[in-house]
């Protein structure tokens, strides 16, 4: 099966998220059940940008490769190609992680 092209549309991004911790610092393994999704994430696509009032192209911050940290709560989850990934806006990133 050949791997879907897609290509966000205005200033939005997609990010992968990264592995939860299955260990906390003390060694102790925490079930699937019992994880927080992780808030940190890379960029695997990103849209052209966004539009000003006068119909002029803003271009996003963020490149693909880029680490980045997310709001708890932020974007969409897709499943493509039986991987899930979040589509959210550029605004929805806080940061990049150097």
């Amino acid at each position: 099966m050949a791997k879907t092209k897609f290509r966000p549309l205005h200033d939005r991004v997609v990010v992968r998220r990264l592995s939860a911790e299955e260990k906390t610092k003390g060694g102790i393994i925490i079930p699937d059940t019992a994880q927080e999704k992780p808030q940190e994430g890379e960029v695997t696509a990103i849209g052209p940008g966004g539009r000003d009032e006068a119909g002029k192209l803003i271009p996003i911050d963020v490149r693909v490769g880029d680490k980045v940290l997310f709001g708890k709560w932020s974007g969409t989850e897709v499943k493509l190609d039986g991987e899930e990934l979040l589509i959210m806006k550029e605004s929805d990133i806080m940061g990049v992680i150097a």
